[in-house]
């Protein structure tokens, strides 16, 4: 992957590349715990241990700095679901979704809110398709693997993604919740649902 090079065209430094990782660390933890409007630039820069100057050289305004985390924060659910993806049968693919999907935000809850955060403010911009279209295919891909057709995969996907949030938002506010047990029964669900 080619590195970023920064506004005067030469590529960031070890060092730089890994303050700007920690700014978005930091700034993906406030907005998490205090939401959009409790994150400030004296803030992100007080829990980095660096000056809103510093903060600013990486970043133009709180907005970027925002973005750049709820970029981070969908680009590592989105690599680990691929992986997951990548690994499994076609068959199996819909289960490996969904394991991938809970497992990761059941262990990185900072993630959830950082997303819950994006979207109530307005900063995850995309359209509905973009949340649905992928499990569906991955759904038609299996019923395809499975001899069978299915034309309510859209619908499938919808009502699975639900599925995830709610498994998902129960986790946040009750910890001895069985997220991964959850995630079983909502695989066995769809396994059903695809062979009918």
């Amino acid at each position: 992957m080619a590195r970023k090079r920064d506004d005067e065209g030469r590529e960031p430094t070890i060092t730089e590349r890994a303050r700007r990782s920690q700014i978005i660390d930091v700034t993906r933890g406030i907005v998490a715990d205090h939401g959009y409007s409790g994150a400030s630039l004296a803030g992100i820069a007080r829990a980095a241990g660096v000056t809103k100057a510093a903060v600013l050289y990486y970043f133009p305004s709180k907005a970027a700095i925002v973005e750049a985390a709820y970029a981070d924060t969908l680009h590592a659910l989105v690599s680990a679901v691929a992986a997951a993806l990548d690994s499994a049968d076609p068959k199996e693919r819909p289960a490996a979704y969904i394991r991938a999907m809970v497992g990761h935000l059941r262990e990185h809850p900072g993630s959830v809110r950082m997303i819950t955060e994006a979207m109530r403010s307005g900063d995850a911009d995309h359209a509905r398709e973009e949340r649905w279209g992928p499990l569906a295919a991955v759904i038609e891909e299996a019923a395809a693997a499975q001899g069978v057709g299915t034309a309510h995969a859209r619908d499938l996907a919808v009502i699975v993604g639900g599925g995830i949030d709610g498994i998902v938002i129960e986790q946040l506010e009750d910890p001895d919740y069985d997220s991964a047990a959850a995630a079983e029964r909502l695989v066995a669900m769809l396994e059903s649902m695809i062979a009918h």
